[in-house]
């Protein structure tokens, strides 16, 4: 059967003023009425090519067709006009509005000058009914979970009549019950006539709610696969362009001394809400200790506070045997502290400065690299083409601007400056999240090798497989309060950390106790 085509881009070209090539020659053919998925390393193009077909960026050669007719999309608004939506990976809501005002927000019915405020409600509740999304349309963005914004943020592209609904990493902070609820409402807009392109480094979820894919590949288009026919081993060596060994080869942990103790930890933030509750833990050298939640449960607070960014309201962490009280950042480094933070663009590393700068500005203090008070740069930049080797980072040169890198190969330049001196203690805050699965699985396996040669290894991830795979031992944040500790990993299922992740499920104190290993 030939399937009618909702999207087709023929030999896209996108050349930026810099001379960089980010697509080359692409072809994208979205059938009407399917799930299909895009995937390709960080880098591959496939952020551009949907840019290009949703009016944030020109093409420099190349034809679209939507439904038949050919298109020149010039402005996210003749997008949206052609019946295109996206819904980007960071969620663009207005906390203190509602879901009604949210997905109306810029096209609001009005009586007069004002907002009709039943005609509102009435538009939201039937359009929310219509595709079986189970929300209140009367509830401020801040009073909802994760997984509910994702459903706002999709109702506003329907809202607008969109028919091909581009989703950029819709899982990235969902739990597993989340997941399983957003796939079926993405069958429900299926059945409607409705056709998505689910953008996903997730090759599990691809093989489960798609119906083909289109790899791509340094710009270029590898192919498209009906799902049925292809494998998630070889998507990822069409991907990566050579075979990829997908899982980590981990032996099991031999916890030694404590080297990070969190106790009676708590912190009120600037609202006055409590995001974390006496909170108490240790972590171990030679072990991984995972911590999930829901986004928004204490994540953050915990890691900025171990970090030297924050100062708790009460409570203490020591360090290596050192209380980290009145510390600056760089007295908390220098207790062999190294931290890989979640925001890599804005916190992990200096875009406007070269490779070899971001790796020296912790190396700088090393006595190898110093002269007095001068920089050796000639033994830095020999030091920065040893790490690019190591990490295998894709540049032309240690002096290439970070910011001229893939997201895949800035985080392999945050972990190989984080990781140059064999911390203690490391806090990896989403060390992987939105990269390619060759880069991730570098990550992991370096976080496995420091584990086995005596680090302590705090891991943040909202990916589920991530923290299964790597972590040794599991403790789930829920309202700012441990809810549960697994000291056995490998025993436990997904779908059970999600319990204690949406509060369903908490374990008794004598049983969360154990994590604090007095």
């Amino acid at each position: 059967m030939i399937l009618e085509n909702a999207v087709e881009m023929q030999g896209i070209v996108k050349v930026y003023p810099n001379g960089v090539v980010a697509n080359e020659g692409v072809d994208f053919c979205i059938a009407k009425g399917e799930i299909h998925a895009l995937v390709g390393e960080n880098g591959a193009g496939k952020t551009t090519l949907m840019k290009i077909l949703f009016g944030i960026e020109q093409p420099t050669s190349g034809t679209i067709r939507v439904h038949g007719q050919p298109v020149r999309i010039q402005s996210v608004a003749q997008a949206l006009q052609l019946g295109l939506g996206m819904v980007q990976q960071h969620f663009m809501l207005v906390p203190s509005m509602t879901v009604a005002e949210n997905i109306l927000l810029g096209a609001e019915p009005v009586r007069g000058v004002l907002l009709d405020r039943r005609e509102a409600q009435m538009v939201t509740r039937e359009l929310a009914e219509k595709y079986s999304f189970d929300i209140d349309v009367n509830t401020r963005i801040e009073d909802l979970p994760v997984g509910d914004r994702q459903k706002v943020e999709i109702l506003k592209v329907l809202y607008r009549k969109a028919q091909v609904i581009i989703l950029d990493e819709p899982t990235a902070v969902l739990t597993p019950q989340e997941t399983d609820e957003l796939f079926r409402q993405l069958i429900i807009l299926k059945e409607h006539g409705h056709t998505i392109v689910f953008i996903s480094h997730k090759l599990r979820e691809i093989q489960q709610i798609c119906d083909r894919v289109t790899i791509m590949r340094k710009g270029t288009t590898v192919g498209t696969y009906s799902l049925r026919d292809i494998t998630t081993e070889k998507i990822s060596e069409y991907m990566m362009g050579r075979e990829v060994h997908l899982e980590v080869d981990k032996a099991p942990a031999k916890p030694g001394a404590v080297r990070l103790r969190v106790s009676d930890l708590s912190y009120v933030n600037e609202e006055n809400k409590k995001m974390l509750d006496n909170v108490s833990f240790a972590l171990r050298s030679g072990e991984i200790l995972g911590v999930v939640g829901v986004e928004g449960n204490g994540q953050k607070e915990l890691v900025d506070i171990i970090s030297g960014l924050t100062r708790p309201l009460s409570g203490s962490v020591t360090m290596n045997g050192q209380s980290i009280a009145g510390k600056s950042i760089a007295q908390i480094r220098q207790l062999s502290f190294a931290y890989i933070p979640q925001e890599r663009m804005t916190t992990g590393a200096a875009l406007n400065c070269s490779i070899t700068e971001n790796l020296a500005s912790v190396a700088y203090r090393d006595r190898r690299f110093r002269s007095g008070p001068l920089l050796k740069w000639k033994k830095l930049a020999e030091s920065a083409r040893g790490k690019i080797q190591e990490y295998q980072v894709k540049t032309d040169s240690e002096n290439t601007p970070i910011q001229m890198l893939s997201g895949g190969n800035i985080q392999k330049v945050v972990v190989a400056r984080e990781f140059a001196d064999r911390p203690k203690v490391i806090v990896a805050d989403q060390p992987t999240r939105g990269i390619d699965v060759g880069a991730a699985n570098l990550i992991h396996n370096k976080l496995v090798e420091l584990r086995d040669a005596g680090s302590a290894v705090l891991l943040i991830s909202s990916d589920l497989s991530e923290i299964m795979q790597l972590s040794d031992s599991i403790i789930t944040l829920y309202n700012g309060r441990i809810s549960a500790y697994f000291p056995d990993a490998s025993a436990l299922q997904e779908s059970d950390l999600g319990f204690y992740m949406l509060g369903v499920k908490t374990q008794t104190p004598d049983q969360i106790r154990g994590c604090r290993h007095e």
